[in-house]
């Protein structure tokens, strides 16, 4: 009897879309091109991406990573993170006559831009996201302290209280849950049916094309696999849909963190990565997962992506 034969069978979703973004290659890009153009040691402010796999490989390359411009020297690049930075940041920078490069992802600056408009424009503005989130403090940063109250929680949107309720504008954090956001957006215009809205949805994407992968597969899957940091906020909303569909969702940052006693009587399981892990992650995952299963993978495709974003013009030229 070969080794193959005595192997349980496990059939494994993959879901698709899964890992980078288009920001995250972007912030990648910019760190990697960098180095190469100035020379290690390259600075960046908080983690580029939220993934330590990133992170440590980008150190071996030569980024230093530090968590305030002052540690920095002023000689050298910093770059910021894509997740945005108050807008004291860069000012400081300059200040020092640093060389800095924004990694911010481009959907990120959006919100950026449409709460500037709305504060021009005299409205009371509402951030809906995750307290102490890089992504919300840059974006709370960019506008005078007490400008943009955040909100978190359906809860938080009913005792709201505005100055004016027929002046509030909202803008939402990129990589919250869909459905926990449609949810709070409508206790926000129950009370407030003037509240001004995107013109396009904040919530980026790449997180509402993984969600919705993730719910394709959840449903059909015991237990969902989630490749990601547990600082990455998409990551650990993945997992969240996940449990949501049915499924036991597990975040893991490797194949390390993969315990198989978790799959124990599971038939079928789905995979997926948040959208600042590596493919490579995925893949150990499913190396691991073919040295214990007769394994036969499925690769469910939710959505098509094809958005790239253009580098800094200083590291292209």
């Amino acid at each position: 009897m070969t080794q193959t034969a005595t192997r349980p069978p496990l059939t494994v979703l993959l879901a698709s879309p899964r890992g980078f973004c288009a920001g995250v290659d972007r912030a990648i890009q910019i760190v990697e091109r960098a180095i190469g153009k100035y020379g290690a040691p390259v600075y960046v402010r908080h983690e580029i991406v939220h993934n330590r796999h990133v992170v440590e490989r980008l150190k071996a390359l030569g980024a230093v990573f530090v968590e305030e411009l002052e540690e920095c020297p002023p000689d050298r690049p910093v770059v910021f993170s894509a997740h945005g930075v108050p807008k004291s940041v860069p000012a400081e920078a300059r200040a020092r006559q640093m060389l800095y490069l924004d990694a911010t992802c481009p959907l990120v600056s959006k919100v950026h831009v449409e709460a500037g408009r709305h504060h021009e424009a005299g409205r009371e503005i509402v951030l809906i996201g995750h307290a102490g989130h890089p992504e919300v403090v840059g974006t709370m940063g960019q506008l005078p302290q007490g400008a943009v109250r955040l909100i978190e929680t359906v809860a938080d949107a009913e005792t709201f209280q505005p100055v004016d309720p027929a002046n509030v504008a909202f803008v939402t954090q990129t990589t919250l849950s869909v459905d926990d956001t449609a949810d709070i957006v409508a206790a926000l215009r129950a009370r407030f049916p003037g509240i001004a809205a995107p013109h396009k949805e904040d919530i980026c994407y790449a997180t509402t094309n993984r969600q919705e992968a993730v719910k394709a597969i959840a449903a059909r899957s015991e237990v969902l696999l989630v490749l990601g940091s547990a600082n990455s906020s998409n990551s650990v909303r993945l997992a969240e849909v996940g449990r949501r569909a049915g499924a036991r969702a597990y975040l893991i940052d490797d194949a390390e963190g993969l315990d198989l006693s978790w799959l124990k009587g599971a038939g079928v399981i789905g995979v997926t990565a948040g959208a600042s892990a590596p493919e490579v992650l995925v893949q150990g995952v499913i190396d691991k997962l073919s040295a214990a299963f007769a394994v036969t993978v499925e690769e469910i495709d939710a959505a098509r992506e094809s958005v790239t974003f253009k580098l800094p013009r200083v590291l292209v030229s």
